[in-house]
């Protein structure tokens, strides 16, 4: 059974998603603080978070920046803050996705299903590709430097990689990428694209800001050029 860990300072808010994902057979914890979400988090490790922004305590960035320093666990952020500084924030600290408040539950739901599903995406056995100084293997899914060095990566930045270093050369449209990554109803959320990949081009690039490998065609797609 997924676990999902729900965190936000909202009561309310706590009962009716722990309502509504029992009923979709999910097990559920839930927390009201940075704090208590970080505790929860390491002593019942979730299988996906659902997070506040707006919590009492710590800052939503900073509990992501938090999980991030040792889990890959999917986050997706539910937040009254609406503006795209606050989303770039998030999805530049190893957010997965983020929902604005108010929200319906069928979209959240919709969101979550859609990163349980790239978590269960398998790897067909390829050989191991470079990436500047980086050997990435998808079929154990891992990257490492050349001096052995582990890089992490979150799953959906391993879903966007992986859609590219399976068509070497290959032009993906921005339009493919989001259907096959996030699902049908993000086609237009082009701003998802250009966040994960320069993620990436820091993570695996020599010079993201001269990306070789990690290609933009502007207006078009990316490509993976060996």
């Amino acid at each position: 059974m997924t676990r999902i860990l729900v965190v936000d300072d909202e009561p309310q808010i706590l009962r009716a998603l722990r309502i509504n994902l029992r009923a979709r057979r999910y097990d559920v914890d839930v927390a009201g603080t940075g704090a208590a979400a970080l505790k929860a988090a390491a002593t019942h490790p979730p299988d996906l978070v659902v997070l506040d922004l707006g919590l009492p305590d710590i800052d939503g960035v900073e509990v992501i920046r938090g999980l991030r320093g040792w889990t890959a666990v999917p986050i997706i952020v539910l937040s009254g803050r609406a503006g795209s500084e606050d989303k770039v924030a998030a999805l530049d600290a190893g957010a997965d996705d983020y929902v604005t408040k108010p929200f319906g539950v069928e979209e959240l739901l919709a969101r979550i299903r859609a990163v349980t599903r790239r978590l269960g995406t398998s790897s067909e056995a390829v050989p191991a590709l470079r990436i500047g100084a980086h050997t990435v293997d998808l079929a154990d899914r891992s990257v490492r430097r050349d001096d052995g060095t582990e890089v992490k990566l979150t799953p959906t930045q391993w879903s966007v990689l992986e859609k590219l270093l399976r068509h070497p050369g290959k032009l993906i449209s921005q339009r493919q990428l989001l259907q096959e990554v996030w699902g049908p109803e993000y086609q237009n959320e082009t701003n998802y694209l250009r966040q994960y990949l320069a993620q990436l081009r820091r993570k695996l690039e020599d010079d993201p800001a001269r990306p070789r490998h990690l290609i933009t065609e502007p207006g078009m797609g990316y490509r993976y050029r060996p």
